[in-house]
């Protein structure tokens, strides 16, 4: 299948990857220089622009940073047309940003009127899920679109759920995520109290993962340097998920939580702990960092 890819990050690049790995005839773009060059390196084609990307392509994946970069993508800014008019009807579009569900409906509807089918696949497994096609993706839209989508999702992830209609991917990977921030500071909070008290954060953290506050984060991702090898936080925090793309989706369960009227106490204070993580300047690490807030010394 011919498939545009947009946008090459953390996550996206090794999506794109799999993708062409698998055979499939990716064309890929992403405004970061950088980015191209390094799918480039690996044989994967980089279109001059988005609109390049598309040309021919039966299917578009996008993986982009936040609502309005989705949305000014497929329907367009500052009076210049979206990508939506240079899509062919019957054209699969497949968005795995994590954005506002409001947001996924307001393109599918454009999309729909452009004769386009449009599901929003948000994805949960981090940069390890995404290199090695693991991922979860929950999935927003027609049952039929999910299966025009499987395929492809399928070298990609491992696991995927069909969560509802358009935008009830969205919804259930800001769920998630609220609770994965704050599984982040609860874990790491824990270690540090221990190492306050003379603990081995390796030996804690195996004893706690064993027991019953057992978690991803001390399963697979540990704050502590040292304890997963591959853990962002033994790479100097660099790369994984960002401090501010997790204050993001934070912002979203919040923006949620006030329209449907539900109650997110420790939603809502996670977010402010990393608001405060992230103008400490904290920003562009990985959100499991956050451990630095309330570490001694």
């Amino acid at each position: 299948m011919k498939i545009a890819f947009i946008g090459l990050g953390n996550m996206g690049g090794p999506m794109a990857l799999n993708l062409h790995k698998a055979g499939h005839e990716v064309q890929a773009f992403d405004l970061s220089k950088p980015a191209c060059d390094k799918l480039a390196a690996e044989g994967v084609a980089i279109a001059a622009s988005a609109t390049a990307a598309v040309q021919g392509a039966e299917a578009i994946i996008t993986m982009l940073p936040a609502s309005h970069h989705v949305e000014a993508l497929f329907l367009g800014s500052n009076g210049q047309s979206g990508l939506l008019a240079h899509i062919a009807k019957g054209t699969l579009v497949i968005d795995s940003s994590t954005i506002a569900a409001a947001t996924s409906q307001k393109v599918a509807q454009a999309a729909q009127a452009q004769g386009v089918d449009f599901i929003d696949a948000p994805v949960s497994g981090g940069t390890g899920g995404a290199i090695a096609g693991t991922l979860t993706f929950m999935v927003g839209g027609a049952a039929a679109a999910l299966e025009r989508a499987r395929p492809l999702l399928e070298k990609m992830g491992a696991s995927i759920f069909h969560a509802g209609a358009v935008g009830a991917g969205q919804t259930a990977k800001i769920c998630n995520n609220m609770l994965l921030g704050i599984l982040m500071v609860g874990t790491s909070e824990a270690i540090a109290l221990g190492m306050a008290n003379g603990l081995d954060p390796k030996v804690l953290s195996e004893i706690m993962r064993r027991s019953s506050g057992g978690n991803w984060a001390l399963e697979k991702y540990n704050p502590f340097p040292g304890v997963h090898e591959n853990a962002p936080a033994s790479k100097g925090y660099a790369g994984g998920f960002g401090t501010d793309l997790m204050l993001k989706d934070l912002g979203l369960a919040q923006e949620n939580a006030i329209a449907t009227k539900s109650s997110t106490p420790l939603g809502g204070l996670a977010r402010a702990i990393y608001a405060a993580h992230s103008m400490a300047g904290h920003g562009g690490e990985d959100f499991s960092s956050v451990i630095k807030m309330v570490q001694k010394g």
